[in-house]
């Protein structure tokens, strides 16, 4: 049995003290041998041979039986190449069949870097066909104590091929795959990107990497001086599994709609940053979703910083006036005001040294609850919120619908908003609550409480997964009625119907539909208060008494004027009516 022992343990001292023994017992007979022949020059020359040939014997001792094992392996490592090899990841679909994320055949090339034999020469030929600078190549190459450096990983096999025939000494090829996103930036934050080890980054490819990755595989083979595996060495190979292929609601017809609708609307208002949303209010399921700037996962050296989330979901913002629709609902809900329910409205009120206006100047007026909302009236919310509805029941209404808590999306990185505990409302906070400011909420929550009101009072889980073809899987999502007073949903419709016909959202409204919402100039926190000259403009609605529940939310961010962004939502809402044949019910 062969020993491989440091001889710096308790064994290994073991192992010293023998051979200082019989190096102790060879000096010991050479003596002897020397005192039988006599002190003459032959006895002389027969000692020293002797004494050579003792520690020739005493290192062959040492070479063959003490660090056999070490040299062995130290020999096998030095041609043996170990790698993991990559699982086909799972395809990405939209809801219409269409890939969104696939993996397609490549090629990783790597080399033996002590096969090498001509380093400059060919790390030129590399750079030539690879791209990049020869020196960067160099690097890799002269590493003579590596057996395995990669070249360059995930190349197209075209350009592979070209490789190959250069016929290069110490370069070798392996079969891989690489992540391909066909629609390029349409889509991208959603679904998400991979890095070179196929492992989701960001977005959906994050979110379900655990499904689409697979289980790598190994592959381990000497070889000899010629690269060819060694017959009978070692050779062990363990299969990659492929990952599962994930069907998603992301419609990307709209989505490219949507995106190209947010993007002109921005350039018209000179903006720099919006989002936008579209839900299905009966399903829950996500049909677009995006944000600007845009991210292109087939280009990420030159996304911008933050492009890789969609902040509907991940950023909650001070969401204004869209706000006042839950303060109307609740007011109505109560029997404390109706649509043509008429309060007088100041032109302006006081609360805790601070003072609450409209958008405009105006006189002192008398405003039925629906003109407040087509007029959307900061005063004549706060007053109704405070007078006759009671915070306590606004702070209810919150929780309710979900504004106090996480969706659950199935999406990295969602965003809580956030309310203060109602213990600590001051009158201010309570009326600055009534319309959208004093509290944060993502654009997904509120696109998900008027969902929750085109789709009878029952709010539904936003989701992105629809299904998983391999197995057959089929996620089930929840839903919870939040509001069970269909009465004075549809009077909130009403004046939602209004709002569009008469007041702020006209440029909303699409011919032969019945298109509800509300519009939002909010304004935005900095320093203890608020800008008075920019603005997060947004607007949130669906088609009433229609064949679809498709709720929409449009923003823009940091606009320097009052202005709107109904007719983005007209541009995406128009489209999905074509495309999804909605019909009047």
């Amino acid at each position: 049995m062969r020993f491989k022992l440091p001889f710096g343990s308790k064994n290994g001292r073991g192992v010293r003290e023998r051979l200082d023994g019989a190096t102790d017992s060879a000096v010991n007979g050479v003596s002897s041998l020397i005192s039988h022949v006599g002190s003459g020059r032959l006895g002389i020359v027969l000692a020293a041979f002797l004494v050579v040939a003792c520690i020739f014997m005493l290192r062959l001792i040492y070479l063959q039986v003490i660090v056999a094992d070490t040299y062995s392996a130290m020999a096998s490592e030095s041609r043996t190449v170990s790698f993991d090899t990559t699982p086909r990841r799972g395809t990405i679909y939209d809801r219409n069949g269409l890939v969104l994320a696939t993996s397609v055949d490549a090629t990783t090339i790597y080399a033996n870097p002590s096969e090498v034999t001509d380093v400059d020469g060919e790390a030129a030929k590399l750079a030539e066909v690879l791209g990049g600078e020869q020196k960067d190549y160099i690097d890799l190459i002269k590493r003579k104590k590596k057996t395995f450096v990669y070249i360059k990983r995930q190349v197209d096999n075209e350009v592979a091929d070209r490789v190959k025939a250069l016929d290069l000494d110490g370069i070798y090829f392996i079969e891989d795959t690489k992540r391909t996103y066909p629609n390029g930036a349409v889509g991208g934050q959603v679904i998400g990107f991979c890095n070179v080890d196929g492992e989701g980054i960001t977005g959906l490819e994050l979110q379900y990497d655990d499904v689409l990755r697979g289980t790598p595989g190994t592959y381990t083979a000497e070889h000899g001086l010629d690269g060819i595996p060694i017959p009978g060495g070692v050779h062990e190979e363990t299969a990659a599994v492929d990952g599962e292929d994930i069907v998603i609601s992301l419609d990307i017809k709209l989505q490219e709609v949507m995106e190209d609708a947010l993007k002109n609307g921005l350039q018209r208002l000179d903006g720099k940053k919006g989002t936008s949303l579209v839900m299905d209010g009966a399903t829950g399921e996500i049909y677009a979703c995006c944000s600007v700037p845009l991210m292109d996962p087939t280009n990420m050296a030159e996304s911008e910083v933050g492009s890789d989330q969609v902040a509907a979901i991940t950023q909650a913002i001070e969401p204004g006036s869209i706000f006042k629709t839950v303060t109307c609902l609740e007011s109505i809900k109560a029997g404390v005001m109706e649509p043509e329910t008429v309060i007088h409205c100041p032109s302006v009120i006081e609360a805790n040294d601070y003072e609450v206006t409209d958008a405009h100047p105006r006189p002192d007026v008398d405003w039925s609850l629906r003109t407040i909302m087509n007029k959307s009236s900061n005063v004549g919310i706060s007053l109704i919120a405070g007078e006759k509805l009671g915070f306590n029941k606004l702070n209810d209404a919150i929780v309710t619908y979900g504004f106090a808590e996480r969706t659950g999306v199935d999406y990295p990185g969602e965003a809580a908003g956030m309310v203060q505990d109602f213990d600590n409302w001051a009158r201010i906070v309570g009326y600055n609550v009534s319309f959208g400011q004093g509290i944060t909420v993502t654009p997904l929550q509120m696109t998900r409480f008027y969902a929750a009101i085109a789709n009878d009072g029952v709010a539904v889980q936003p989701h992105f997964l629809l299904s998983m073809p391999q197995t057959g899987y089929k996620p089930l999502y929840g839903c919870e009625r939040v509001c069970f007073d269909t009465e004075a949903m549809d009077k909130t419709k009403s004046i939602l119907r209004t709002v569009v016909t008469e007041g702020t959202g006209k440029a909303a409204d699409i011919e032969g539909y019945e298109v509800v919402g509300k519009t939002s100039t909010a304004e935005i926190a900095e320093e203890g208060g608020y800008s008075e000259s920019h603005y997060n403009l947004a607007f949130t609605g669906f088609i009433d008494n229609s064949s679809s529940k498709l709720v929409c939310y449009v923003g823009a961010n940091d606009i320097a004027y009052e202005s709107s962004v109904t007719d983005v939502f007209k541009a995406i809402m128009s489209n999905a009516v074509e495309q999804y044949n909605v019909v009047t019910e």
